[in-house]
Protein backbone atom coordinates (compact mmCIF):
# COMPACT_ATOMS: atom_id res chain seq x y z
CA UNK A 1 0.00 0.00 0.00
CA UNK A 2 1.30 3.16 -0.86
CA UNK A 3 1.84 6.18 1.73
CA UNK A 4 -1.21 7.92 -0.28
CA UNK A 5 -3.41 4.98 0.24
CA UNK A 6 -2.48 4.75 3.90
CA UNK A 7 -3.57 8.53 4.53
CA UNK A 8 -6.85 7.89 2.71
CA UNK A 9 -7.03 4.91 4.55
CA UNK A 10 -6.34 6.55 8.20
CA UNK A 11 -8.75 9.74 7.15
CA UNK A 12 -11.66 6.85 6.23
CA UNK A 13 -10.98 4.81 9.73
CA UNK A 14 -10.95 8.75 11.60
CA UNK A 15 -14.09 10.05 9.75
CA UNK A 16 -16.00 6.84 10.45
CA UNK A 17 -15.16 7.13 14.53
CA UNK A 18 -15.79 10.58 14.20
CA UNK A 19 -19.40 10.27 12.73
CA UNK A 20 -19.98 7.43 15.33
CA UNK A 21 -19.11 9.73 18.54
CA UNK A 22 -20.74 12.76 17.30
CA UNK A 23 -24.20 10.04 16.65
CA UNK A 24 -23.29 8.66 20.32
CA UNK A 25 -23.81 12.65 21.47
CA UNK A 26 -26.97 12.88 19.72
CA UNK A 27 -29.08 10.36 21.93
CA UNK A 28 -28.78 12.82 24.56
CA UNK A 29 -30.95 15.21 22.91
CA UNK A 30 -34.71 14.76 22.91
CA UNK A 31 -36.61 13.26 19.72
CA UNK A 32 -37.80 16.56 18.60
CA UNK A 33 -34.41 17.92 18.29
CA UNK A 34 -33.18 15.59 16.46
CA UNK A 35 -36.57 15.32 14.31
CA UNK A 36 -36.04 19.24 13.50
CA UNK A 37 -32.40 18.40 12.61
CA UNK A 38 -33.16 15.90 10.50
CA UNK A 39 -35.36 18.13 8.18
CA UNK A 40 -32.22 20.21 7.43
CA UNK A 41 -29.42 17.26 7.54
CA UNK A 42 -31.99 15.66 5.11
CA UNK A 43 -31.89 18.69 2.20
CA UNK A 44 -28.56 18.24 2.42
CA UNK A 45 -27.89 14.89 1.88
CA UNK A 46 -30.42 15.35 -1.14
CA UNK A 47 -28.21 17.71 -2.25
CA UNK A 48 -25.06 15.55 -1.49
CA UNK A 49 -25.69 11.40 -2.02
CA UNK A 50 -25.79 11.90 -5.86
CA UNK A 51 -25.64 8.06 -6.86
CA UNK A 52 -28.57 7.18 -3.61
CA UNK A 53 -30.84 10.36 -5.29
CA UNK A 54 -30.18 9.16 -8.47
CA UNK A 55 -31.64 5.19 -7.40
CA UNK A 56 -34.43 6.76 -5.62
CA UNK A 57 -35.46 8.80 -8.83
CA UNK A 58 -35.61 5.87 -10.82
CA UNK A 59 -37.15 3.58 -8.36
CA UNK A 60 -39.84 6.12 -8.26
CA UNK A 61 -39.86 6.71 -11.98
CA UNK A 62 -40.75 2.99 -12.41
CA UNK A 63 -42.89 2.44 -9.53
CA UNK A 64 -45.07 5.15 -10.10
CA UNK A 65 -44.69 5.97 -14.03
CA UNK A 66 -47.99 8.33 -14.11
CA UNK A 67 -47.14 10.45 -11.40
CA UNK A 68 -45.71 13.66 -12.67
CA UNK A 69 -41.40 14.11 -12.13
CA UNK A 70 -42.09 17.04 -10.49
CA UNK A 71 -44.29 14.91 -7.49
CA UNK A 72 -41.98 12.05 -7.45
CA UNK A 73 -38.92 14.60 -6.54
CA UNK A 74 -41.05 16.21 -3.60
CA UNK A 75 -41.35 12.51 -2.68
CA UNK A 76 -38.01 11.75 -2.47
CA UNK A 77 -36.87 15.07 -0.41
CA UNK A 78 -39.79 13.93 2.18
CA UNK A 79 -38.12 10.64 1.96
CA UNK A 80 -34.54 11.81 2.67
CA UNK A 81 -36.06 13.57 6.00
CA UNK A 82 -37.26 10.57 6.73
CA UNK A 83 -34.13 8.66 6.32
CA UNK A 84 -31.99 11.18 8.06
CA UNK A 85 -34.37 11.03 10.78
CA UNK A 86 -34.26 7.03 11.48
CA UNK A 87 -30.77 7.44 10.91
CA UNK A 88 -30.12 9.67 13.83
CA UNK A 89 -33.05 7.86 15.55
CA UNK A 90 -30.59 5.02 15.88
CA UNK A 91 -28.68 7.05 18.20
CA UNK A 92 -31.71 6.92 20.97
CA UNK A 93 -32.15 3.21 19.79
CA UNK A 94 -28.74 1.92 20.54
CA UNK A 95 -27.76 4.01 23.69
CA UNK A 96 -30.98 5.79 25.35
CA UNK A 97 -31.71 3.76 28.70
CA UNK A 98 -34.78 1.24 28.08
CA UNK A 99 -37.38 3.30 29.98
CA UNK A 100 -37.56 5.83 27.11
CA UNK A 101 -37.55 3.89 24.45
CA UNK A 102 -40.45 1.98 25.41
CA UNK A 103 -42.01 5.63 26.27
CA UNK A 104 -41.34 6.14 22.59
CA UNK A 105 -42.58 3.11 20.57
CA UNK A 106 -46.37 3.32 20.25
CA UNK A 107 -47.67 -0.18 19.71
CA UNK A 108 -50.74 -1.08 17.92
CA UNK A 109 -52.42 -4.75 16.85
CA UNK A 110 -52.13 -8.16 18.46
CA UNK A 111 -48.81 -8.08 19.57
CA UNK A 112 -49.63 -11.37 21.95
CA UNK A 113 -50.23 -13.13 18.95
CA UNK A 114 -46.71 -14.91 19.04
CA UNK A 115 -46.85 -16.17 22.60
CA UNK A 116 -50.17 -17.14 22.01
CA UNK A 117 -49.02 -19.40 19.31
CA UNK A 118 -46.47 -21.31 20.50
CA UNK A 119 -48.08 -21.44 24.27
CA UNK A 120 -51.29 -23.27 22.60
CA UNK A 121 -49.87 -24.85 19.50
CA UNK A 122 -46.27 -24.77 19.71
CA UNK A 123 -46.05 -22.86 16.36
CA UNK A 124 -43.04 -20.28 15.99
CA UNK A 125 -44.14 -16.74 14.55
CA UNK A 126 -42.25 -15.05 11.45
CA UNK A 127 -42.64 -11.11 11.47
CA UNK A 128 -42.52 -9.64 8.28
CA UNK A 129 -41.08 -6.25 8.15
CA UNK A 130 -41.04 -4.58 5.08
CA UNK A 131 -38.46 -1.90 4.46
CA UNK A 132 -39.31 1.45 6.03
CA UNK A 133 -36.96 3.74 7.16
CA UNK A 134 -37.82 3.22 10.86
CA UNK A 135 -37.17 -0.77 10.24
CA UNK A 136 -35.00 -0.87 13.29
CA UNK A 137 -37.73 0.18 15.55
CA UNK A 138 -39.80 -2.72 14.85
CA UNK A 139 -37.19 -4.96 16.50
CA UNK A 140 -36.94 -3.15 19.35
CA UNK A 141 -40.76 -3.16 19.86
CA UNK A 142 -40.45 -6.79 19.07
CA UNK A 143 -37.76 -7.39 22.48
CA UNK A 144 -39.14 -5.03 24.49
CA UNK A 145 -42.96 -5.64 24.46
CA UNK A 146 -43.61 -8.95 23.73
CA UNK A 147 -42.78 -11.81 25.90
CA UNK A 148 -41.30 -14.34 22.93
CA UNK A 149 -37.80 -14.44 22.17
CA UNK A 150 -36.32 -13.41 18.65
CA UNK A 151 -34.27 -14.14 15.98
CA UNK A 152 -33.00 -12.64 12.80
CA UNK A 153 -30.78 -12.96 10.04
CA UNK A 154 -28.38 -9.75 9.82
CA UNK A 155 -25.89 -8.30 6.99
CA UNK A 156 -22.67 -8.02 8.52
CA UNK A 157 -20.55 -4.40 8.04
CA UNK A 158 -16.71 -4.24 6.45
CA UNK A 159 -16.29 -1.89 9.16
CA UNK A 160 -15.57 -4.17 12.56
CA UNK A 161 -16.85 -0.98 14.89
CA UNK A 162 -19.84 0.00 13.01
CA UNK A 163 -20.38 -4.00 12.83
CA UNK A 164 -19.50 -4.32 16.54
CA UNK A 165 -22.11 -0.98 17.49
CA UNK A 166 -25.14 -2.39 15.40
CA UNK A 167 -24.87 -5.91 16.87
CA UNK A 168 -25.33 -4.60 20.22
CA UNK A 169 -27.66 -1.85 19.29
CA UNK A 170 -29.76 -4.73 18.52
CA UNK A 171 -29.29 -7.28 21.25
CA UNK A 172 -29.05 -5.25 23.88
CA UNK A 173 -32.54 -4.84 24.78
CA UNK A 174 -33.88 -7.91 25.35
CA UNK A 175 -33.25 -11.56 24.18
CA UNK A 176 -32.39 -12.08 20.98
CA UNK A 177 -30.14 -13.90 18.66
CA UNK A 178 -28.69 -12.52 14.74
CA UNK A 179 -27.17 -14.59 12.35
CA UNK A 180 -25.03 -13.33 9.32
CA UNK A 181 -26.52 -13.32 6.38
CA UNK A 182 -23.64 -15.65 4.53
CA UNK A 183 -23.69 -18.55 7.22
CA UNK A 184 -25.53 -21.30 7.08
CA UNK A 185 -28.97 -21.13 7.79
CA UNK A 186 -29.21 -24.33 10.40
CA UNK A 187 -28.64 -22.08 13.45
CA UNK A 188 -31.99 -19.79 12.95
CA UNK A 189 -33.86 -22.91 11.77
CA UNK A 190 -32.69 -24.17 15.50
CA UNK A 191 -33.64 -21.48 17.11
CA UNK A 192 -36.98 -21.05 15.55
CA UNK A 193 -37.73 -25.23 15.75
CA UNK A 194 -36.98 -23.76 19.80
CA UNK A 195 -39.87 -21.65 19.78
CA UNK A 196 -38.52 -17.92 18.99
CA UNK A 197 -39.86 -15.97 16.35
CA UNK A 198 -38.42 -14.97 13.50
CA UNK A 199 -37.81 -11.40 12.42
CA UNK A 200 -37.58 -11.62 8.61
CA UNK A 201 -36.77 -8.93 5.92
CA UNK A 202 -39.01 -10.04 2.74
CA UNK A 203 -38.28 -7.33 -0.26
CA UNK A 204 -34.96 -6.42 -0.63
CA UNK A 205 -32.86 -7.62 -3.93
CA UNK A 206 -29.96 -10.51 -2.62
CA UNK A 207 -29.84 -11.99 -6.45
CA UNK A 208 -31.08 -14.73 -8.35
CA UNK A 209 -30.36 -17.51 -5.37
CA UNK A 210 -33.48 -18.77 -3.57
CA UNK A 211 -35.61 -15.78 -5.71
CA UNK A 212 -37.96 -15.49 -8.39
CA UNK A 213 -39.10 -12.55 -10.79
CA UNK A 214 -42.56 -11.43 -9.26
CA UNK A 215 -44.24 -8.17 -9.95
CA UNK A 216 -43.35 -4.88 -7.63
CA UNK A 217 -45.54 -2.02 -8.67
CA UNK A 218 -45.70 -4.03 -12.02
CA UNK A 219 -42.08 -4.07 -12.52
CA UNK A 220 -40.27 -7.70 -12.44
CA UNK A 221 -38.52 -7.60 -9.20
CA UNK A 222 -35.95 -10.86 -7.67
CA UNK A 223 -37.73 -11.43 -4.23
CA UNK A 224 -37.01 -14.26 -2.02
CA UNK A 225 -39.07 -17.45 -1.57
CA UNK A 226 -37.50 -18.15 1.58
CA UNK A 227 -41.20 -16.15 3.25
CA UNK A 228 -43.11 -18.92 2.39
CA UNK A 229 -40.71 -22.10 2.26
CA UNK A 230 -39.49 -21.37 5.94
CA UNK A 231 -43.28 -20.36 6.80
CA UNK A 232 -44.94 -23.61 5.10
CA UNK A 233 -41.59 -25.88 6.51
CA UNK A 234 -41.74 -25.09 9.88
CA UNK A 235 -45.24 -24.54 10.15
CA UNK A 236 -44.77 -21.04 11.12
CA UNK A 237 -47.77 -17.99 11.71
CA UNK A 238 -47.23 -15.08 9.15
CA UNK A 239 -47.49 -11.83 11.08
CA UNK A 240 -46.87 -8.71 9.08
CA UNK A 241 -45.17 -5.58 11.16
CA UNK A 242 -45.26 -2.17 10.07
CA UNK A 243 -42.98 0.77 11.29
CA UNK A 244 -43.60 4.14 11.03
CA UNK A 245 -42.10 7.76 12.03
CA UNK A 246 -44.41 10.21 14.11
CA UNK A 247 -44.32 13.21 12.92
CA UNK A 248 -42.66 15.78 15.16
CA UNK A 249 -40.26 13.85 16.84
CA UNK A 250 -43.64 12.46 18.98
CA UNK A 251 -42.02 8.69 18.51
CA UNK A 252 -43.05 5.75 16.40
CA UNK A 253 -45.89 3.73 15.70
CA UNK A 254 -45.75 0.14 15.19
CA UNK A 255 -48.39 -2.17 14.28
CA UNK A 256 -48.67 -5.67 14.75
CA UNK A 257 -51.20 -6.79 11.37
CA UNK A 258 -53.40 -9.80 11.65
CA UNK A 259 -51.40 -12.59 10.26
CA UNK A 260 -51.66 -13.06 6.07
CA UNK A 261 -54.80 -15.05 4.78
CA UNK A 262 -53.87 -18.10 3.02
CA UNK A 263 -50.22 -17.71 3.62
CA UNK A 264 -48.06 -20.17 2.84
CA UNK A 265 -49.91 -22.30 0.69
CA UNK A 266 -47.86 -24.88 -1.74
CA UNK A 267 -47.20 -22.51 -4.20
CA UNK A 268 -44.66 -20.16 -3.29
CA UNK A 269 -44.40 -18.25 -6.24
CA UNK A 270 -48.22 -17.11 -6.02
CA UNK A 271 -47.13 -16.44 -2.08
CA UNK A 272 -44.29 -14.30 -2.95
CA UNK A 273 -46.31 -12.62 -5.20
CA UNK A 274 -49.18 -11.97 -2.89
CA UNK A 275 -46.62 -10.81 -0.40
CA UNK A 276 -45.50 -7.98 -2.89
CA UNK A 277 -49.21 -6.76 -3.14
CA UNK A 278 -49.57 -6.96 0.37
CA UNK A 279 -46.27 -4.20 1.00
CA UNK A 280 -47.67 -2.08 -1.98
CA UNK A 281 -50.22 -1.47 -0.41
CA UNK A 282 -48.53 -0.30 2.95
CA UNK A 283 -45.97 1.79 0.48
CA UNK A 284 -49.17 3.92 -0.83
CA UNK A 285 -50.30 4.38 2.80
CA UNK A 286 -47.26 6.06 3.38
CA UNK A 287 -44.70 6.29 0.70
CA UNK A 288 -41.80 9.14 1.84
CA UNK A 289 -41.01 6.33 4.47
CA UNK A 290 -40.77 3.21 1.83
CA UNK A 291 -36.86 2.36 1.61
CA UNK A 292 -36.77 4.02 -1.97
CA UNK A 293 -32.52 4.43 -2.29
CA UNK A 294 -31.86 0.47 -2.22
CA UNK A 295 -31.80 -0.81 -5.86
CA UNK A 296 -35.00 -2.92 -5.69
CA UNK A 297 -34.74 -3.97 -9.72
CA UNK A 298 -30.97 -4.80 -9.94
CA UNK A 299 -31.26 -8.16 -10.85
CA UNK A 300 -33.09 -8.50 -14.27
CA UNK A 301 -34.15 -11.31 -15.90
CA UNK A 302 -31.48 -12.97 -17.96
CA UNK A 303 -30.95 -10.87 -21.36
CA UNK A 304 -32.93 -7.36 -19.81
CA UNK A 305 -30.89 -4.62 -19.58
CA UNK A 306 -29.92 -2.90 -16.47
CA UNK A 307 -32.53 -0.38 -15.12
CA UNK A 308 -30.03 1.39 -13.41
Amino acid sequence: MSQQERLLEALKEGGIRLGLALLWLLHWLPLPVLAALSRGLGALLYRLAGSRRRVGLRNLELCFPDMPAAERQALLRRHFKWLTQSLLDRAVLWWAPEARIRRLIHVEGDIGLAERAWQTEQRATMWLCPHFVGLDVAGAAILLKQPRPGASIYQSQSHPLLDRLMKQGRLRLGDAEIFPRQDSIKPLLRAVKAGRGFFNLPDMDFGLQDATFVPFFGVPAATLLAPSRLARMLDMVVQPVITEILPGGRGWKVRFQPPLADFPTKDAEADTAALNRYIEQEILAQPAQYLWVHKRFKTRPEGQPSLY
